[in-house]
């Protein structure tokens, strides 16, 4: 994976079903050409409060998160509060926008931070297919109290980083301190079925990623994994409590090459604390 313009707000991202459409939505349920994926295979996420786009906050699957607004890296992007909403079914909503030839992304931030323990994502739809300019992240990111951009990050991300190659799925690690590289492994998603399940637990010492076909909870349909299990734990593992976020965005600020809006619709998000 290419090193990104990582000049980050303090922020970060979270959840994950997603469904990839590629027109805009609204904010009463899932949009054209993707009412019939997100509202008959997987239930509703009694545990997420609907909303309008534009609105600061959102309650999705049980956690508050903020929505940015303003213009700042990764890319640089413009992030637009109006690109975010949670749908009558409880599902959310990240969206790319073209209004007037000014395209703009969506990035969300959890209220709560996280440690060790399993973050689960499920997806609807084909992540593995974004244009090539777009870029979706699932991930933790470090706090100034805890270091710099660089550091103390466990990223998911779905991206060909402007090219055409196999590989869309990317793993990466960044260090808990500075000075030393992080480590990425990408990953072949053409296994994605319309229907998969992201995850990484992450533990004192290893954290282990995993890609599977279907919505599930434990291990059927596994097609790809990593463990990072490196020598020096301590100094090359994150440490310490972090914000989650999901942000939906374009590579170096790239319109997407085929012109057209994106939309994710992200059905649940899991954390299970480790022991």
């Amino acid at each position: 994976m290419p090193i990104k313009n990582r000049s980050l707000p303090w922020l970060a991202v979270i959840s994950a079903t997603a469904l990839l459409v590629g027109c805009g939505g609204g904010s009463g349920g899932a949009s054209s050409g993707s009412s019939s994926s997100s509202s008959t295979s997987t239930p509703p996420n009694t545990a997420s409060t609907p909303s309008q786009p534009g609105a600061s906050t959102i309650n999705f699957s049980g956690y508050t998160f903020e929505v940015y607004s303003g213009t700042s890296g990764p890319g640089p992007n413009t992030w637009s509060s109006q690109n975010v909403w949670v749908d009558s079914n409880g599902y959310l909503h990240l969206k790319i926008a073209n209004n007037g030839g000014q395209w703009s992304t969506a990035q969300i931030y959890s209220d709560q931070t996280f440690s060790y323990g399993t973050f689960q994502f499920k997806i609807i739809g084909h992540p593995e297919a974004l244009d090539k300019n777009v870029v979706l992240g699932l991930f933790t990111y470090t706090t100034p109290g805890a270091g710099p951009d660089g550091t103390n990050e466990i990223d998911i991300e779905f991206s060909t980083w402007g090219g055409q190659q196999v590989n869309a799925g990317n793993w990466t690690v960044w260090p808990a301190v500075t000075g030393i590289a992080n480590s990425t492994q990408s990953f072949d998603a053409r296994a994605n079925t319309g229907l998969s399940t992201h995850r990484f637990n992450w533990t004192q010492n290893q954290i282990v990623f995993q890609a599977l076909s279907g919505l599930v909870d434990d291990n059927t349909g596994q097609y790809a994994t990593w463990t990072f299990a490196p020598a020096s734990p301590s100094t090359q593992i994150p440490l310490g409590f972090f914000p989650l976020y999901m942000n939906l965005w374009l590579f170096k600020g790239l319109a997407p090459s085929n012109g057209q809006e994106v939309e994710i619709v992200i059905s649940e998000f899991k954390f299970i604390p480790g022991s």
